[in-house]
C-alpha cells in the first residue's frame, strides 16, 4: 500500500473517530446518561471537533474546519470553566 493511500485511510479514520466521539457524547447527553457540562461530555466534544478539524483540513472544507475551531474552543473554555467551578 502506497504512503498517500494509508495517509487518506488514517485522515478517514480519524474523521469518523470525530463523529463518533461527538454523537456519543450528544446521544449519552440525551439520554440524560451524562450532562452537558460533565467532562466526559466537554473531552468528547474537544477530542472530537479535533478530529474533525484535521479531517476538514486534509480535504479542504475550510467552512467546517472553522466550525469545528470554533467548537474546540467552547470545549476548552468549558473545561476551564468546570475545573474552576469545581475548586470553589
Amino acid at each position: 500500500m502506497q504512503l498517500d493511500n494509508m495517509a487518506e485511510i488514517l485522515i478517514e479514520a480519524v474523521g469518523w473517530m470525530g463523529s463518533l466521539l461527538i454523537l456519543g457524547a450528544y446521544y449519552l447527553n440525551m439520554r440524560h446518561k451524562i450532562l452537558a457540562t460533565s467532562p466526559l461530555y466537554i473531552w468528547g466534544n474537544l477530542i472530537g471537533g479535533m478530529c474533525f478539524i484535521i479531517n476538514t483540513y486534509y480535504h479542504h472544507a475550510f467552512p467546517s474546519m472553522a466550525l469545528n475551531i470554533v467548537w474546540v474552543l467552547i470545549a476548552i473554555i468549558s473545561l476551564f470553566n468546570a475545573k474552576s467551578l469545581r475548586a470553589k
